[in-house]
């Protein structure tokens, strides 16, 4: 429970300070074994902070610690839910970050970030995925999911990875084993994959004011290439498609253990997608290939939607071949639970390259996964399946009963809501100019200045 949240919103809707207490003092209870006077004066002590928070007059500091509300919440607009919403606002996201002049950045929506090393004769590539969030009681395969799909992250920009962090946040009650749950999750695939885990953080949720036992992390992995990144803008005219076999991993892991197809779990503990991309490297392949990814971001209509998108290219899809690459029982999980297998992540690996060198990429493959055309590159737009629109829908497929309940249709002011996301971001971009410009007033261009020590 958020009680800095839940207070603060108390407060701006008027309700009087003594009703405020009553009711925090009664969440609090919930959680935690204190007596009466020890809730009440907890209470009392969230609500004079935040009170304090709201009580700024500073001019400069009120528009420091506001923002431009975009009158629209995460879960309205679908953000993190892998669909049109969510990839509308990582394209604002990026926006604000603007040209960075690495090779790959934020605004090419890609899988990692890649940068060239000091001498300029390699690549670094970085990339960080979030658990899944519907795995907070389930930190051990919380861990593995999330190690599993950063490393792949930085496999489809054609790098090995090197090395990983962790970042750990745990609400005030949560049992200190999540912490060692999850870290051995990591720490498994690290073992398996030969990435050693560096560095990492450890920290509350909320710190004092977010009572509860939920698990919000995250992995990052470093990669190092000699190659040129095989992002996504590089799809070709006359490109064929390949695609491995995919068992899924934090989405179909989730899906299961809240289906009660428990045993479909078993299908994601493997490390087939890293064999793969491990055999393309030993085997000189990569110089092959044009581009690269994993069936994440809303399936395979999300990542197809997105490919087009930054290469300007038409991907054109056949719908058997496509449904052969979803591992045999995860399919029928799907199937039975009427969720769109192309919505959703597969982790299946993709790969776009000429069709003179499929035959020798497929050969290769076959030896560690199963491997199959699925389609190819036209001049064009967009992602069809056959002679259908494949385009992603506002959210990824409804995966569980609960996002069955929200749904997954496009909200019918979205221009007018669209409107206000892009002027919050807008207000955004001239704080952070606003607070550059002061600073460098402040530190004198950017050198900063020492007032003399008085005796």
């Amino acid at each position: 429970m958020d009680l800095e949240g839940f207070t603060r919103r108390r407060i701006i809707k008027g309700i009087p300070e003594k009703d405020i207490i009553t009711e925090l003092s009664a969440s609090i209870k919930e959680f935690k074994n204190w007596d009466r006077g020890k809730r009440e004066e907890f209470a009392k002590a969230v609500l004079d902070e935040v009170s304090k928070t709201l009580d700024v007059h500073d001019p400069f500091l009120k528009t420091l610690i506001q923002y431009r509300k975009a009158n629209i919440s995460m879960g309205e607009f679908g953000v993190g839910s892998r669909g049109e919403g969510d990839f509308f606002v990582h394209r604002e996201i990026a926006k604000i970050i603007g040209k960075t002049g690495a090779v790959i950045d934020p605004g090419e929506q890609d899988d990692a970030g890649v940068v060239k090393t000091g001498d300029s004769t390699g690549y670094i590539t970085v990339a960080i995925d979030g658990m899944h969030s519907r795995l907070s009681d389930f930190p051990f395969l919380a861990g593995f999911h999330a190690t599993r799909a950063a490393i792949r992250d930085v496999y489809v920009m054609g790098s090995k990875p090197i090395a990983l962090i962790s970042d750990l946040h745990l609400a005030d009650d949560g049992d200190i084993s999540k912490l060692f749950d999850f870290t051995a999750g990591v720490s498994a695939v690290s073992r398996l994959t030969n990435a050693p885990v560096i560095a990492g953080s450890t920290l509350r949720i909320g710190g004092d004011m977010v009572f509860g036992d939920r698990l919000v992390s995250a992995v990052a992995a470093v990669g190092t290439s000699s190659q040129k990144p095989k992002a996504r803008k590089n799809a070709k005219k006359g490109d064929i498609i390949l695609m491995t076999e995919g068992c899924g991993g934090g989405t179909i892991t989730t899906i299961a253990l809240y289906s009660g197809h428990h045993s479909v779990v078993k299908e994601t503990l493997n490390i087939d997608f890293m064999s793969a991309c491990e055999t393309l490297v030993k085997k000189d392949l990569l110089k092959d290939i044009h581009a690269m990814t994993d069936i994440t971001n809303g399936g395979i209509r999300g990542d197809a939607a997105e490919i087009s998108h930054t290469s300007g290219k038409k991907l054109v899809f056949n719908q058997e071949m496509l449904e052969k690459t979803i591992n045999k029982n995860v399919l029928e999980m799907l199937q039975e639970l009427d969720i769109d297998p192309f919505g959703i992540s597969t982790d299946s690996l993709m790969l776009i390259l000429p069709e003179t060198r499929a035959k020798k990429v497929k050969k290769s493959l076959k030896k560690v996964t199963k491997i199959y055309e699925v389609g190819h590159v036209e001049t064009g737009n967009g992602a069809w399946l056959g002679d259908r629109d494949f385009s992603p829908l506002f959210r990824e497929s409804p995966y569980t009963r609960i996002k069955k309940v929200i749904g997954e249709k496009t909200p019918g002011n979205i221009n007018e809501i669209k409107e206000d996301i892009i002027r919050s971001r807008i207000n955004a971009q001239n704080k952070r100019n606003n607070i550059i410009n002061y600073i460098k007033r402040r530190t004198g261009n950017g050198r900063r200045t020492h007032a003399r020590k008085r005796d």
